[in-house]
């Protein structure tokens, strides 16, 4: 069974991980390399690149064309619109959802100098790094994981903010400084490593065994929120959500580019039947609350995606 792959060490690692799940199991992979538009750009931000899912399209037009028969991917990066033949087979038990700041002296977000440069690739963390210091100078950083570090390292970035679950997954032993899950609410699906496959087929079959449902129950209504407020991935918005037996917490959030305005839930909802339905109404809060006034403002700005 072919699985496919973007070749950057962190993406072969998370592959790494599914296809060692799936050998016990029983069953047998091959892995197969896909370099994808967003991994050819790196000199634009993501934000720059025209489509919305950068890494993830081309990924599936290869197994909608019969190349490959199961993918895996990073699941913050799979857009919530989805072509109707292709399913989330298997969601992975969720690590860390924490973002980190990693800084050349050791030191945390509230201890770095007046203009220090932070590097970051997310719109989301931009808007929230500005919100908690508008002093700071943030850049924009692109690379892999290794390549981000080295930048840092070379004096181009005083700090750079990375996700917590990268760092875990590739056993980078670093000094880094965990943000605060209220200041710093993370991007729907963050820390969940997901395989997608042909909805109907053997390989979604066989993929299904190493599905975590806990997980599938966050994920799914942090997706719901993200569908329903909408504006791609141009539009700084949070989504975490936390299952606590028969509830779950729902910290969402919008911001302006700048910062300085956002609009938040923090609201707990029980999983019962029609849950989803719950997190729909309140996707549509966020937006009555302010949230569509942000989304446009970022769209005009950068344009649909």
């Amino acid at each position: 069974m072919s699985v496919g792959s973007r070749s950057s060490p962190l993406a072969l690692r998370q592959t790494e991980i599914v296809l060692e799940m799936l050998a016990q199991f029983g069953v047998e992979t091959k892995l197969c390399l896909i370099k994808t538009s967003g991994d050819v750009f790196l000199d634009k931000p993501l934000h720059m690149i025209t489509g919305q899912g950068v890494f993830v399209a081309e990924i599936d037009d290869r197994m909608l064309s019969g190349q490959i028969d199961l993918a895996v991917h990073s699941m913050k990066d799979i857009p919530t619109k989805r072509p109707e033949q292709i399913i989330m087979s298997a969601i992975l038990k969720r690590d860390s959802p924490f973002d980190i700041l990693v800084s050349q002296d050791g030191s945390n977000l509230d201890e770095l100098k007046d203009g220090a440069v932070v590097g970051t690739s997310s719109m989301r963390r931009s808007a929230q790094l500005r919100r908690a210091r508008p002093d700071l100078i943030v850049k924009s950083l692109r690379g892999n994981l290794q390549t981000r570090l080295r930048k840092l390292t070379q004096g181009e970035y005083d700090a750079i903010i990375l996700a917590e679950a990268g760092m875990q997954r590739m056993g980078l032993k670093v000094q880094y400084h965990v943000l605060d899950i209220d200041r710093f609410v993370p991007s729907a699906n963050q820390g969940t490593i997901v395989v997608v496959a042909k909805k109907g087929s053997k390989a979604e079959s066989y993929s299904r065994p190493i599905d975590d449902l806990h997980t599938r129950i966050e994920t799914t209504i942090e997706r719901k929120i993200l569908e329903t407020v909408g504006g791609g991935c141009i539009v700084p918005i949070a989504v975490y959500v936390e299952v606590d037996g028969q509830n779950a917490r729902i910290l969402a959030e919008v911001l302006s580019l700048d910062g300085k305005r956002f609009v938040r839930i923090d609201e707990m909802i029980a999983l019962e039947e029609g849950f989803l339905d719950n997190a729909y109404n309140l996707g549509r809060k966020l937006i009555e609350i302010g949230g569509k006034e942000l989304v446009d403002e970022a769209v005009k700005t950068f344009g649909p995606r």
